[in-house]
């Protein structure tokens, strides 16, 4: 049974290994390079206190591959529930070949069992090869990434560490439970893709921010939470400030999952409709901006005036998961996978069965 499996699934498992060889050998041969250019940027702007600069030079000449890199373990999985799950069970059941391998003293559960085991162990391999080969490449560039594009961003985080194992199983067990209930390949497939996107979406938006409760904290406003402030148009006396969505003071590549400003008695300062970039939120402050720091005719810069904005009992609130607890939530998400993987596992032995002729 394991050789008829090898011989159904061995082209797109060496087809899968040259591409992973290919793709190893580009980040073996870059990846030194990338590091020994990081580690000497840090090492001329440190003395100078001038990284803020080096970090956004250096991302944005990397930031396609960066992104390509990180596009590619993401969508692994899903081509793993597509185009090996969905088929690999439903194929045979449209032509009736599984009849035949019943009848030759196979049993279902052992048919499906070698089916799933050697599947899933390729899959899987695959996937986790191909994270953590481009966890360690780009590992300079998470360092120095936008908040945005940090390693704890939901884009990112789950094309790092060994998740992408998780999703490759799941993705795999998730396309084979489909083709078993709907026992047509073309709508198998569609539906796999489909429920696997949806639930890919629902983890980083609903349930990854709560598998460790979220720290919450107040911090003052300087470069790091303020991308700009300038005064305020239509209202005279008042600063409008841009306050980061996306980062927090001394806490470099947390995720952010909720951002404010607040005012000396702790409440929500209330947005009145102005826009900045779509990683601020504008919140206007009543500051004088006639006489001051905040005068325009002072010439004491942007600084100046968000240290007597901060001397007024103005602060950031925010909530976060700081980094630090990266590996944790990677193995707490894998763990929940692993979970789904096993309890569709289970179905699918329970409908093979019980419930196929």
């Amino acid at each position: 049974m394991i050789w008829l499996t090898w011989r159904q699934f061995r082209g797109s498992a060496v087809m899968t290994a040259a591409v992973l060889v290919v793709l190893g050998i580009t980040l073996a041969v870059t990846g030194p390079g990338l590091a020994s250019r990081y580690a000497a940027g840090i090492a001329d702007c440190a003395p100078n206190d001038t990284c803020t600069d080096f970090f956004d030079r250096f991302f944005g000449e990397y930031q396609i591959p960066f992104l390509a890199l990180t596009l590619v373990v993401l969508i692994l999985p899903a081509l793993a529930g597509l185009f090996w799950g969905a088929p690999l069970v439903t194929r045979e059941l449209e032509a009736g070949t599984h009849l035949l391998v019943w009848n030759q003293s196979v049993t279902r559960a052992r048919w499906l069992a070698v089916k799933l085991g050697l599947t899933g162990l390729v899959a899987m391999a695959a996937a986790g090869v191909c994270g953590l080969a481009v966890t360690w490449w780009s590992d300079p560039l998470d360092k120095s990434a936008v908040p945005e594009m940090a390693q704890m961003a939901p884009l990112v985080f789950g094309a790092r560490g060994i998740a992408p194992m998780a999703y490759a199983a799941f993705a795999l067990v998730l396309g084979v439970t489909v083709g078993v209930l709907v026992r047509r390949t073309l709508p198998a497939m569609a539906l796999t893709l489909a429920a696997f996107a949806a639930i890919q979406l629902a983890m980083p938006l609903l349930v990854r921010p709560h598998l460790m409760p979220p720290a919450t904290s107040t911090f003052e406003l300087g470069r790091t939470n303020v991308e700009g402030i300038v005064p305020h148009g239509r209202q005279g006396g008042a600063m409008q400030i841009f306050l980061s969505t996306s980062a927090v003071p001394g806490h470099a590549g947390a995720w952010v999952l909720s951002s404010d400003l607040v005012d000396p008695s702790g409440r929500v300062v209330v947005g009145d409709g102005a826009s900045g970039p779509s990683s601020t939120i504008a919140r206007s402050v009543p500051v004088s901006t006639t006489s001051g720091p905040c005068a325009p005719m002072r010439g004491l810069g942007a600084d100046a005036c968000t240290a007597e904005i901060n001397r007024l009992g103005y602060r950031q609130q925010a909530t976060y998961q700081p980094l630090e607890r990266f590996w944790p939530l990677q193995w707490i998400e894998t763990g929940i996978y692993a979970l789904l993987t096993l309890a569709l596992a289970w179905l699918c032995f329970r409908r093979v069965g019980r419930g196929l002729s």
